[in-house]
């Protein structure tokens, strides 16, 4: 695939990133707490399908990079261990974008 390809690839990954943690952090730190302290189970049934679509996109936004190649096995496994872990998809953000830059410098040379 060409290099703007997979750097805008990459840029979704990295927003979806963003996104999934956002709404993890949600669920985890606010929906749940909301739930079981206050009782309001409005939180969790807004929520809980908000995470899961945008889990959802994220799986598919990191199968789709991994499918391109370029990912160590090592880095494919990180892309999926932090979807699961509050606060993780925002480093993973930055991880993603050292990926794009990297990609962006081979494709100056």
């Amino acid at each position: 695939m060409s290099n703007d390809y997979e750097s805008t690839q990459l840029r979704w990954l990295g927003i979806l990133s963003v996104l999934e943690a956002t709404t993890l952090v949600l669920l985890v730190a606010v929906a749940v707490p909301l739930k079981h302290i206050a009782g309001w189970n409005v939180a969790v049934h807004v929520m809980g399908p908000v995470h899961g679509l945008a889990f959802l996109g994220y799986c598919w936004a990191a199968i789709q990079a991994i499918a391109e190649g370029g990912w160590s096995r090592s880095e494919a496994v990180r892309l999926f261990a932090t979807a699961f872990i509050p606060f993780a998809g925002f480093a993973n953000a930055r991880f993603i974008a050292r990926k794009s830059a990297a990609l962006r410098t081979r494709a100056v040379q």
